[in-house]
């Protein structure tokens, strides 16, 4: 404790405590602040209670000591932030001299471990110069890895951990497994494993000893966490396949025997959340669970897996000669409209490639339909990729309606100038290509279609409440909410690879989106309870009683914009079932498409009633 302190600890003046914390902030020692950076103590005046801190980014500083006390962490002289203010010159050598001391030493004074881009802030520019720092870093970061001192990771936003004790660094490695909690870490641990495979060299022994806990650890974890024992075992093969010592014992749990054990609907679910080199490790296990009917099986999940999904099983069929299963597969669901987002989007990326055989006018109509459908449900957007793909790839719409014929193509266009997804400055956009690749079109957006008046939305009390409420909760919860993430993740550091703030960025723009669009609905809503309904045709707010070609009775009710639910077979009169059943009165044939089974039916009207709330 500082002379002067023990003085007023000695008086009753102050706590001791008090006077430790004080003692700190003498003159000569150092500390750290969160905006100023590292500092040194050059004065202070205990009767004033003020202290002057020469800090990296602000020298000279007055602080009131109370300020000081709750803005400041003390830190030791030799501690690598104390160095850079006195002894910088030492460190610079160091840094040519010994690069891997000066990260042991930069990395012993946080603590143990500091992430990549927090170690380029600490030596960018002040121990090395900005210009040569990325060729240091690089050489650096080499000998590491090579040093085995400490554990370093692919990703900068992932921590550089020091090795620490007595223990060789295959030792540390396995006892990182040990320690591990749960699946998760112990994934993480195989994964830095199989990062410093040649830390094994002579100790296979100690790898031999964890394959039994990874075979328990994912028969557990199968029957509850199927993603996480897909990714334990698929990391434990990438370790022993990186090994020549290691051979996969025959009783021992395979990619293979988790997914013939899995639910076909919870396996795509899980897989298609995983990385997309753990996904391609699984689809490859396919053969070997499902012998001959494997590609059946993989074809099945093709269009519920995701993005990343859909590209490796794409690829892998591709790679193995079975492309024509997976085109059959995609032409009976997209005559159907029943393929997913991320599929379609795969076939209009794939067109002229993989896809051609399946990229034909359905496609078009198959993209409508996923929109105007999205928009019309309640939940989140799922399609907003779908929409952005119409817009950034120029010649999408150019190859859509330059394979259709003349009807076709206006049929496709009126549908586009119709689907409520589509800003008026989004239409015009999209339109101009169709019309340049077929000027026949050109007729839909001239004369009497040019300037079309905004119709009323009709729509159910109920679901006019229910987007007044989501409205009111994005901008009193989920907007401030955002706002808040945002301002959290930037103090992350380094935007180019943080993910945190991209996502929270990437929310923002669906918020505004989203809150837009809402505004634009219900602004456009006429509320209604249906009642009086003409039923002398269909009209909205009927109930149709329809039958098909074997005489069996099909009952829909036509309702309002946003009333869709296929199981109790509510249309919208905005839908495409919808549009063709309007206006038609008994007696009457009409083609319409099952909202269960996708397929094409031909119905007649039998009777029309109206519909009573």
């Amino acid at each position: 404790m500082h002379p002067d302190v023990a003085k007023l600890v000695e008086a009753g003046r102050i706590p001791k405590p008090v006077g430790e914390r004080l003692s700190q902030l003498a003159p000569g020692n150092f500390c750290i602040h969160k905006s100023f950076g590292a500092g040194k103590v050059v004065d202070w005046d205990l009767p004033g209670k003020k202290v002057i801190i020469d800090f990296e980014k602000s020298t000279g500083q007055t602080m009131e000591l109370q300020f000081a006390f709750q803005k400041t962490e003390w830190i030791a002289g030799d501690d690598f932030r104390a160095k850079k203010i006195e002894q910088l010159e030492e460190l610079r050598t160091l840094s040519k001299s010994d690069p891997i001391a000066l990260i042991v030493h930069l990395l012993q004074s946080h603590g143990g471990s500091m992430t990549g881009d927090a170690l380029e802030k600490e030596l960018c520019g002040a121990v090395i110069p900005e210009p040569t720092f990325k060729k240091w870093w690089d050489s650096a970061k080499k000998a590491l890895r090579e040093s085995r001192l400490a554990v370093v990771p692919q990703k900068r936003t992932e921590a550089i951990v020091l090795r620490s004790g007595d223990r060789s660094p295959a030792q540390a490695l396995v006892a990182d497994f040990e320690a591990a909690r749960d699946i998760k870490g112990m994934i993480r641990a195989l994964e830095a494993i199989a990062a410093d495979i040649g830390a094994f060299e002579n100790d296979s022994d100690a790898l031999k000893r964890l394959l039994a806990d990874i075979d328990e650890g994912a028969k557990k974890a199968a029957r509850v966490q199927l993603g996480q024992a897909l990714q334990l075992v698929a990391a434990r093969d990438e370790v022993i396949g990186s090994s020549k010592a290691l051979e996969l014992d025959p009783t021992a749990v395979r990619l293979s025997d988790l997914l013939l054990s899995a639910d076909p609907v919870k396996l795509a679910e899980e897989a298609g959340a995983l990385p997309s080199g753990r996904q391609r490790a699984v689809y490859e296990a396919f053969p070997d669970a499902f012998g001959e009917v494997w590609v059946e099986k993989i074809v099945r999940v093709f269009d519920k897996v995701g993005a990343r999904g859909v590209t490796e099983i794409a690829r892998i069929l591709l790679d193995r000669g079975e492309l024509p299963a997976l085109v059959n597969h995609l032409r009976s669901t997209i005559a159907r409209r029943a393929l997913g987002t991320d599929a379609l989007i795969w076939v209009c990326r794939e067109r002229k490639t993989a896809a051609t055989e399946v990229f034909s006018p359905d496609v078009g109509a198959s993209i409508l339909n996923l929109l105007e459908n999205d928009h019309l449900s309640d939940g989140p957007r799922k399609t907003s990729r779908l929409q952005s793909l119409l817009g950034d790839d120029k010649t999408l719409l150019t190859d859509l309606v330059g394979i259709m014929d003349i009807n076709e193509a206006r049929n496709f266009s009126r549908r586009l100038l119709d689907c409520p997804v589509f800003a008026e400055l989004e239409k015009k956009s999209l339109m101009a290509r169709i019309i340049k690749a077929r000027p026949e079109t050109a007729e839909l957006v001239n004369g009497s279609n040019a300037k079309r008046p905004e119709e009323a939305l009709l729509v159910s009390w109920e679901s006019l409440e229910k987007k007044k409420a989501e409205l009111d909760d994005i901008i009193r919860n989920k907007i401030p909410q955002n706002l808040q993430d945002v301002k959290i993740a930037r103090s992350y550091g380094d935007l180019r690879e943080n993910f945190e703030y991209k996502s929270a960025k990437d929310m923002e723009k669906y918020l505004a989106h989203r809150r837009n669009a809402l505004d634009k609905e219900i602004h456009a809503a006429r509320g209604t309870d249906f009642k009086g309904s003409d039923a002398a045709k269909i009209n909205i707010g009927t109930i149709v009683t329809l039958i098909d070609k074997t005489g069996a009775e099909v009952e829909m009710t036509l309702l309002g914009a946003w009333d869709s639910d296929p199981e109790k077979r509510i249309v919208s009169y905005l839908s495409e079932v919808g549009k063709a059943l309007i206006g038609r009165a008994p007696g009457e044939t009409v083609q319409v498409r099952d909202q269960i089974t996708e397929t094409m039916q031909e119905l007649t009207v039998k009777s029309i009633r109206p519909f009573n709330p």
